[in-house]
């Protein structure tokens, strides 16, 4: 009877204890977490920074990078598709009908502008943003520009509305966001018409400077990004912006706040790098993505190991 006893007691023992283990793994296990991002080369870039540290931390880490354009990738946040991406700041002013505002001309009051309006009506998290401004521009030849003396937009809208050749490549955003070409249109007082245009479904500025710096379909202006590495390999210049035109757009990782409230550890985990990412630093790794080649994981995880923040 003893015996028996004995060996119930131990079986009891035994099973408790490996009820208690898979307890314990299940409650240490943190997500699956979606990380998605924009089709761009810093789209890349940022999402795999975001992806490689969350993995560091423990977290489980769906890779959904390359998602789509900033419609489709914001609507996949608000409906819980995705959980986290890298989001402009100056992109809340076309998120909230707030274009007009002059607030988003200014770094910090933008992020703590769009900061608050997300959170209110889509209880979405904007965490610290990197100290790097990626607004959207138009890039050219250097050899276009010195030889028509075009160094500013207000030179460019002279050069177009006095019949110089231009044709401009950008994505279809570009082209139709009130806050891209439109804006520029606007303040500068000129207008492309579609034989002017070459627009393109990717977002990747890559590919529009290198069709601008190749004379691709004719192609002789390209959209661009502030912090595209590929401008001076291609030997492309961005025109100066003197009326202010563009709010000021900063990359930061938004979140769900579901997800937020139930790993606040994310915050902490994410800020610290953001702030690393100046703008030198972002054109320097997006060149070694765009122009040599490289994958934007490799990229990453080098740059975070070799800042020692994996």
């Amino acid at each position: 009877m003893k015996r028996l006893i004995l060996a119930l007691v131990t079986v009891f023992t035994i099973f408790t204890l490996l009820g208690s283990s898979c307890v314990g793994q299940s409650d240490g296990v943190k997500g699956p977490v979606n990380v998605g991002s924009k089709i761009d080369t810093e789209g890349s870039l940022l999402s795999q920074v975001i992806i490689l540290m969350l993995r560091d931390n423990g977290f489980e880490v769906v890779d959904k990078s390359q998602f789509g354009p900033t419609s489709v990738v914001r609507k996949a946040l608000v409906s819980g598709e995705l959980d986290i991406y890298p989001e402009y700041t100056g992109n809340g002013a076309f998120f909230f009908n707030e274009a007009a505002s002059d607030v988003w001309k200014d770094a910090r009051q933008g992020y703590e502008r769009v900061k608050q309006l997300d959170m209110e009506a889509n209880n979405i998290v904007w965490l610290k943003p990197a100290p790097a401004n990626n607004t959207w521009a138009i890039a050219i030849p250097k050899e276009l520009a010195n030889t028509e003396g075009l160094k500013t937009l207000d030179d460019f809208a002279a050069y177009v509305n006095g019949g110089g050749y231009v044709k401009l490549i950008g994505s279809e955003e570009f082209v139709t966001s009130p806050m891209a070409l439109t804006a520029f249109q606007d303040a500068y007082g000129f207008t492309l018409t579609k034989n002017q245009l070459l627009t393109v479904s990717s977002g990747d500025t890559a590919q529009t400077e290198k069709a601008a710096a190749e004379g691709i379909d004719s192609v002789n202006a390209a959209m661009a990004y502030g912090t595209d590495g590929s401008l001076s390999a291609f030997d492309l210049i961005v025109l100066e912006d003197p009326r202010g035109v563009q709010p000021v757009y900063e990359p930061a990782p938004i979140l769900r706040g579901e997800i937020s409230d139930k790993y606040p550890e994310i915050e902490t985990i994410l800020n610290p790098v953001f702030e690393t990412l100046d703008l030198v630093t972002l054109q320097t790794l997006n060149a070694k993505i765009a122009v040599e080649g490289q994958n934007a994981a490799d990229v990453a995880r080098d740059y975070l190991t070799a800042n020692g923040l994996l």
